[in-house]
């Protein structure tokens, strides 16, 4: 594995250098095409401004009945979202260890644009930064006090394992694998078969050759909403504990004038990234989060319970994938709905709710990887990082509870108070609480600026790298939902409106896995070029999905 963070290097002669016999269209490729999708910018914004209208002139009704939505939805699809989930775990490792993981999401010997240390870091700073140092501590002490198993002694032995497995199961292999799905479907349709990389093209496959329908665009404008929203939600959360950092370090206080100015300064910070383009600052703020976060998780490792620890990673990891089977088929049919609807539904829903900025980003990093390389880095690698993330925070955690010191009233007066409370208890505890502000901070711009350049490309055809002024206006909106979020006190209510909005994603995400499929069985590289599938009527390249 590489350490080094610049590109790949190319061949001699600066550009790759692609066999003949390489089954793929030479595209001249839509996803370098610069022009503004009109229809699917204005709709889009029309959509986002007309909802963020009504959250503030009337918060309240508009909380009440969003969460009576929501709870409708989780209360009767709860199934479809466990048994997706699940579906798309075993889909995504299919791909991978089946004939199809040779195969280039690009044309045949092209090489990645990324080493592969740059993109870990960029695909893990985009998919969980913030929410891994907003839970590290709060998930776990949760479940260990409140079980979520019945009949289990809140604080036992028991209670911490399954602590520590429910932990993972929320952040491991799951919520990896569904969006390692889209990211391929995208992937492949864009770098492998000459496509745009909108979420519509991807759908070509399902209508033999034949031109996308351009009312599927509205699956683009979908895709917008759902990627403003969800990102805006947690640049909330970032904000607030950015905030409890300040006021624990520096006592600034919780304030919502104070709150808006982190995001003012922040939003103007993650707009130059993202206009300066993903191999510059996104790369560049992703490589420092992952060098911060692991100094933070090693320093914790050696001043906290580090015997504990090392006995809790195989433990946790061993007990968490003997028990995944059960787990990620539990469904409330023989009770405890009400914790699997507040915890584990609601996460599946909140994970594909981000599916559209993730799967499309990992889409933008991963060209020249192959199927199965994709997929182990996707899934396989942060779910690696996830446990012992979660070991180091959730065991010093657990026994810092145990010890005598009150994590649990902490985490329940505010959940962003719950890490900086358990730094409190070791050395440097100002020093480290400095770092983790600036961690979250750092997280926050990177997220934000990958999600600018993806809103970005999603309103201009999918372009590769959409133009200046138009990652401005997303970031700038970004920032501005966030600030609007804070200040009508509905942060909430618009977290409930994005996982609303996103659940009929479930459905496109099958329609995506099969559209593959179908791709993948034409393949040459494993149908074989002289093959009926093979050699069916191929499909025009760059299809038109203008206005």
């Amino acid at each position: 594995m590489s350490t080094s963070i610049e590109r790949s290097e190319e061949p001699p002669g600066g550009s790759m250098r692609h066999p003949p016999s390489s089954p793929v269209p030479d595209a001249t490729d839509r996803t370098d095409r610069t022009s503004v999708d009109k229809p699917v910018l204005f709709i889009s914004l029309a959509v986002v401004l007309a909802l963020l209208l009504i959250g503030v002139l009337f918060p309240a009704g508009f909380s009440t009945v969003t969460t009576s939505i929501l709870g409708g939805i989780v209360t009767n699809f709860g199934w479809a979202f466990v048994l997706s989930a699940t579906g798309f775990v075993i889909f995504a490792l299919f791909l991978a260890f089946s004939k199809y993981g040779r195969i280039t999401l690009g044309k045949d010997g092209e090489k990645p644009e990324y080493s592969t240390i740059s993109w870990i870091a960029m695909m893990f700073s985009a998919g969980m930064g913030i929410g891994l140092m907003f839970y590290g501590v709060t998930e776990p002490i949760t479940h260990y006090l409140t079980p979520p198993i019945a009949g289990i002694e809140p604080g036992s032995e028991a209670a911490a394992r399954e602590s520590m497995n429910y932990t993972l199961f929320h952040w491991a292999i799951h919520p990896w694998a569904i969006y390692a799905v889209v990211g391929l479907a995208l992937a492949y349709s864009a770098y492998r078969k000459g496509r745009g990389s909108g979420f519509s093209e991807a759908f070509t496959p399902l209508f033999r050759g034949r031109p996308t329908p351009k009312g599927l665009r509205a699956i683009d404008v979908f895709a917008i909403f759902a990627t403003l929203f969800g990102s805006a939600t947690s640049l909330g959360l970032g904000v607030l504990q950015i905030n409890g950092g300040l006021s624990e370090v520096f006592g600034m206080g919780n304030s919502l004038g104070i709150q808006i100015g982190i995001i003012a300064v922040l939003t103007l910070c993650f707009v130059i990234s993202a206009v300066s383009g993903i191999s510059r600052g996104i790369k560049w703020l992703s490589n420092g989060n992952m060098i911060l976060a692991l100094a933070l998780l090693f320093f914790l490792f050696v001043v906290g319970p580090t015997v504990f620890i090392l006995e809790l990673i195989p433990a946790s990891a061993g007990s968490y994938l003997v028990n995944l089977p059960q787990m990620a088929t539990r469904t409330g049919a023989f009770g405890g709905h009400e914790w699997l609807a507040a915890w584990t539904i609601f996460y599946w829903a909140w994970w594909v709710s981000w599916t559209p900025f993730v799967g499309s980003f990992l889409a933008k990093i991963s060209r020249g990887r192959t199927i199965r390389e994709f997929v182990i880095g996707v899934v396989a690698v942060p779910s690696v990082i996830s446990v012992i993330w979660f070991s180091v925070w959730g065991g010093s955690a657990l026994t810092a509870q145990n010890s005598g010191t009150d994590i649990a009233a902490a985490n329940a007066e505010s959940q962003e108070s719950a890490m900086f409370a358990l730094l409190a208890e070791h050395p440097l505890a100002a020093v480290t609480s400095v770092l983790v502000v600036i961690l979250v901070a750092v997280f926050f711009i990177s997220g934000a600026d990958a999600a600018s350049i993806v809103l970005g490309s999603l309103s201009s055809f999918g372009a590769a790298v959409p133009k200046k002024w138009l990652t401005i206006l997303w970031g700038t909106l970004t920032g501005a939902v966030a600030a609007v979020l804070l200040s009508v006190g509905s942060l909430g209510a618009l977290q409930t409106v994005t996982i609303i909005a996103a659940a009929p994603f479930v459905l496109i995400m099958i329609g995506l896995c099969i559209a593959l499929m179908i791709d993948l069985a034409r393949d040459p590289a494993v149908a074989g070029p002289g093959s009926r599938k093979a050699s069916r009527r191929k499909e025009p390249v760059g299809i038109e999905s203008g206005p």
